[in-house]
């Protein structure tokens, strides 16, 4: 798995594009990650508070996960 570092501005997208490649509307992508509807409308839609275990649970069908990395200069 390689590693692609989102942050709050590009997670929403992120999650938009991947799930379009798969070909998934909404309602499947959450059906398959096993997480709500509304989860997944929020999230596309850029709220910044969010579970991060049903975060997870949909970046595994994508081949992704939330993961620490350091923070660079700048980064605030």
């Amino acid at each position: 798995m390689g590693m692609i570092c989102l942050n709050k501005n590009n997670l929403a997208l992120a999650v938009k594009e991947n799930r379009k490649k798969l070909h998934l509307t909404q309602m499947e992508a959450a059906e398959r990650a096993g997480v709500g509807l509304r989860f997944i409308r929020e999230l596309e839609a850029g709220k910044e508070t969010l579970r991060m275990d049903k975060v997870n649970d949909l970046l595994f069908l994508f081949g992704l996960k939330l993961a620490p990395v350091p923070m660079e200069r700048g980064d605030e």
